[in-house]
């Protein structure tokens, strides 16, 4: 009679056994496919039966097993490194150029519904609007206004990738390489404007220093003492100089004479 109870504990063990084992398996294999944690700079574009539902997160994320589908799209800035492009300016000077593209995805189900690759699709046209843009560009202001042609490509490459959900934040031409031949004819150039440059700032000091001594000639014309009291600080000036130079200065008058006859 004792036997009766234990003999029963132990068959309702063994079927609970046989019930639990399989629904802990099928339970470990399902919880992974249901219940997702997603970061704080991550959506989750959920698709049930697939139909778009909803970008979920950040934090638990419960989905229907077998139903729902997620896709991961991370939120952070991404950097796109465009490779060399050969273009040509305006005014015909072969140039290659690389350029970094700054964007991030704002709208998680368009990045994901409206285009098939956003990141590829973002660095092609990257690439082409940077051929399109500085190939309608002169050469001088690649090299000068680089500020206003960085903004131009990242308006005109945001325009093109909202649809998708992605935003340009920034683009910034890296290099601009021009052939040998083009640097130095560059270099003449440069340097023929310095010389313009520098004979224009001779020229107008020559022209300042030959109206001052017009203006001083006028003065001394109408008070002949200012001529002398120059002597005088002239003897001043070289006798500060400790030298061993002797100067005799003599009356302008006396020469009046010989200059009228003459």
């Amino acid at each position: 009679m004792n036997q009766d109870p234990i003999n029963t504990l132990v068959t309702l063990f063994k079927t609970s056994l046989a019930i639990l084992v399989p629904v802990a398996v099928i339970a470990f294999m399902i919880l992974p496919q249901a219940v997702r944690i997603l970061r704080e700079y991550e959506r989750g574009v959920v698709f049930r039966l697939g139909k778009l539902l909803d970008a979920k997160g950040p934090g638990v994320v419960f989905l229907i097993p077998i139903l729902d589908r997620m896709v991961r799209m991370d939120l952070r800035v991404v950097t796109i490194d465009v490779s060399k492009q050969e273009v040509m300016t305006k005014d015909n000077v072969p140039a290659t150029v690389d350029a970094v593209v700054y964007f991030r995805v704002i709208n998680p189900m368009d990045a994901v519904v409206k285009v098939e690759n956003y990141f590829r699709a973002t660095s092609l046209i990257a690439q082409t609007t940077l051929r399109s843009v500085l190939g309608q560009a002169q050469l001088d202001d690649l090299l000068s206004q680089r500020d206003s042609i960085n903004q131009k490509l990242q308006e005109i490459i945001d325009r093109q990738t909202e649809p998708w959900g992605v935003k340009v934040t920034s683009v910034e031409i890296k290099d601009v390489a021009l052939p040998d031949s083009m640097k130095r004819a560059m270099a003449k150039q440069a340097e023929a404007e310095r010389e313009r440059r520098a004979k224009v700032v001779n020229a107008q000091g020559e022209f300042e220093a030959a109206e001052k001594m017009v203006q001083a000639a006028g003065m001394i014309a109408r008070e002949p003492i200012a001529l002398q009291l120059r002597y005088l600080q002239t003897m001043r000036e070289m006798a500060s100089e400790h030298n061993t130079t002797t100067f005799l200065p003599l009356p302008i008058d006396l020469f009046s004479a010989f200059l009228k006859k003459s």
